[in-house]
């Protein structure tokens, strides 16, 4: 069974920011070079690529933005980029009505909810035999569907 970390969009941002002097992004990127040592194999959601990226066009880093295409070039050709599927989305809607549902929503009812998109493609690769752990900065959502951690506790 492959040990599969998916990468929510915290951690993905500390990894891929451009001016990443600061401690806490430095030690996330140290951690994530680190992730193969320890037998975890490294996944990105198109979910996460996409909340990360859209503050990197919005506030022009250019560099981020660089960051971001190398890691999601050298994925891609491992196969460890996740597209947004169909089955993804179905069963996100199923995650998002149950969470409403059982009065534990994860955000606004008019908001595109990333929490329960990742949540649903962490679900399906765990259904292919994967043990799938979200690396995360806020388990809070995430948590209610699926193994979901704070990245510096992998």
């Amino acid at each position: 069974m492959r040990k599969l970390v998916l990468l929510d969009s915290g951690p993905l941002g500390m990894a891929t920011h451009p001016q990443a002097k600061s401690p806490i992004h430095q030690e996330c990127s140290q951690w994530l070079n680190n992730l193969p040592l320890k037998g975890y194999i490294v996944g990105l959601p198109e979910i996460a690529d996409y909340e990360v990226r859209r503050e990197l066009i919005r506030a022009g880093k250019t560099q981020g933005i660089k960051r971001l295409d190398a890691l999601k070039s050298q994925l891609q050709s491992q196969k460890l980029y996740f597209p947004i599927t169909t089955a993804t989305m179905l069963l996100a809607a199923q995650l998002w009505a149950q969470a409403r549902q059982a009065g534990t929503p994860t955000a606004d009812p008019k908001a595109l909810d990333g929490d329960v998109i990742l949540a649903a493609e962490a679900m399906l690769l765990a259904s292919q035999s994967h043990q799938v752990i979200v690396a995360s900065t806020n388990i809070s959502h995430l948590s209610q569907f699926v193994d979901a951690r704070e990245w510096q506790t992998i």
